[in-house]
């Protein structure tokens, strides 16, 4: 067994796939195609969002991959570092609104519906006694979610799937509020959070070949 659990050439055990599950690989590869072809959304911008799902999932094999097809979509080096700050703010925004669990869980008057929409307005309580990172948390999510080389709009709907694949309601409902704001359609909205579930997918399928390798060992 290599050394190295994320050499590139490990994920040459994927073509064992082919023997070991076929009809589960075809379908994931018929997934894969239909989500990444034209649509509301260009196979350019799917691959952004890709790249920037891809650091969420933290998978090595992902990110290359993605990176690569975005590179051959058009997609420049400066449009994917803007993304990957959408979804570094997206994570700092589910940290920090998660906070208001912490006010409530200090509150014996605070109602037992854990995800209230109205739970944000405790933010106030992380302003308050963290009022230097709280303005520095600010002042980063506006930095990266305003229009660069990628338009504000486009950055909004990164965070949609972003906030999708980090499964935070806040995060959900604030950007997809900021999308509409925007001018994102829905068939954008939609395809963007299929591409997240694609990726998402494509990082448990890429760590197969982790795990047909300890099998082998």
């Amino acid at each position: 067994m290599p050394t190295n659990l994320y050499a590139k050439e490990n994920t040459q055990e994927l073509t064992k796939l082919k023997d070991l599950a076929p009809e589960p690989l075809k379908a994931f590869n018929d997934f894969n195609a239909a989500v990444f072809q034209d649509g509301a959304l260009s196979k350019k911008e799917k691959e952004i969002i890709a790249v920037a799902i891809t650091h969420v999932t933290q998978c090595p094999y992902c990110i290359d991959a993605h990176t690569k097809a975005a590179k051959k979509a058009g997609a420049t080096l400066e449009e994917l570092a803007e993304a990957v700050f959408v979804t570094a703010a997206v994570e700092a925004g589910g940290t920090v609104t998660h906070s208001t669990h912490v006010h409530n869980a200090k509150d014996n008057e605070a109602s037992d519906v854990l995800y209230a929409r109205s739970n944000l307005k405790n933010l106030g309580q992380l302003a308050k006694f963290a009022p230097d990172g709280f303005k520095g948390y600010q002042a980063f999510s506006a930095a990266a979610t305003k229009a660069g080389k990628l338009s504000a709009k486009m950055k909004e709907i990164i965070a949609v799937a972003v906030a999708n694949t980090t499964q935070c309601p806040y995060c959900i409902v604030v950007h997809s509020k900021n999308a509409d704001k925007q001018g994102a359609t829905s068939e954008e909205l939609a395809e963007a959070i299929m591409v997240a579930s694609a990726v998402r997918a494509g990082g448990a399928y890429a760590h197969m070949v982790n795990m047909i390798q300890s099998y082998q060992d």
